[in-house]
């Protein structure tokens, strides 16, 4: 059977609270207080994070510390292809959600010619620009980079030139060009965003799925509706961002919102979307425990975690047992 390998980034030069880093031990953590054998069961592969320069000034106001990310960001893309090319099927626990321009980057790597569908599990829509950000936390902008976009029409700051160089390495990542296309893109249950990027979703026409929709149409029917609308996706990635539960559950992430998505609702739609046996990668992020009361988020993130990985194994198990 075609194997799931885990691919530990614990990264976050990208968040704009500190501790996304220690998300990944928080897992393993929940991991042996639950007496599960998971993460013996799956081969994993840490990658570089290059957080030591988190001690160093930052010299990029509008996308902070964007020459490392890019350095870590190559890793990630690098190791996410080498996965798929093997024949594995790659799990990334990430620290913040940046890392996910990388991932996209690096399946477009494996299967240059097709066609790449995204579904957005979070809070936010991360599809500011250097041009646009609040901020400056490049965990804001890793869609607008997939999809090779500025947002110039809402264009608040002005960034130096070496940040526009840095920007248009994430944008070109793996292979020169955008990997996304916005009709490619679903957003479930994202709700805190900024108006510039209110206004980009609407000028592209981006699906966006909120949670009075999700409350009303329950997880099963919602993912036939969302694989319907990427139909003409051969490939899909889903991206979940811990903070896309509602903040009631843990305040263990950087930035909780409240009206999210119920533990129950999480486990039952992530379970429901993996058993499409077009998904080719799995991604969670932003779990962070010095945000925390008991490691609440991480223990709750392992139960989706589990729940998802049982999801592709089935899946895998089902696509050998057609392929024979």
């Amino acid at each position: 059977m075609k194997r799931i390998k885990l691919l530990e980034v614990r990264s976050e030069l990208g968040a704009g609270t500190r501790g996304s880093s220690m998300g990944i031990d928080a897992l393993r953590v929940a991991c042996l207080n639950k007496g599960s054998d998971y993460f013996r069961r799956f081969n994993s592969v840490v990658l570089p994070d290059l957080n030591h320069v988190l001690f160093e000034k930052n010299h990029f106001p509008f996308a902070k510390h964007i020459d490392s990310i890019y350095t870590v960001q190559k890793g990630i893309a690098n190791a996410v292809e080498q996965t798929l090319r093997f024949g594995e099927f790659p799990l990334v626990l990430a620290g913040d959600h940046s890392s996910a321009n990388a991932t996209i980057a690096g399946i477009k790597a494996a299967y240059p010619a097709k066609t790449l569908g995204v579904i957005w599990i979070d809070a936010h829509a991360d599809i500011h620009s250097p041009y646009t950000t609040p901020s400056g936390n490049v965990h804001g902008m890793p869609l607008a980079a997939s999809l090779g976009i500025d947002n110039l029409k809402h264009q608040r700051n002005d960034p130096d030139p070496e940040t526009i160089f840095f920007w248009r390495r994430l944008q070109n990542l793996a292979e020169p060009g955008p990997k996304l296309k916005p009709e490619h893109l679903v957003y479930v249950v994202v709700r805190d965003t900024e108006e510039e990027e209110d206004a980009l979703i609407e000028e592209l026409g981006i699906k966006w799925i909120k949670l009075p929709e999700i409350k009303a149409k329950g997880s099963r029917r919602l993912s036939r509706e969302i694989y319907e609308h990427l139909r003409f996706c051969d490939l899909v990635y889903i991206s979940f961002d811990v903070d896309s539960l509602d903040s009631s559950f843990s305040i263990g992430t950087g930035t909780p919102v409240e009206d999210g998505l119920y533990l129950s609702e999480a486990e039952n739609l992530c379970q429901d979307l993996l058993e499409n046996d077009r998904v080719v990668c799995f991604e969670m992020v932003e779990i962070n425990p010095t945000l925390d009361n008991g490691n609440t988020m991480a223990k709750n993130a392992f139960n989706i975690l589990e729940i998802a990985t049982e999801a592709i194994e089935n899946r895998l198990r089902m696509d050998e047992v057609v392929s024979r």
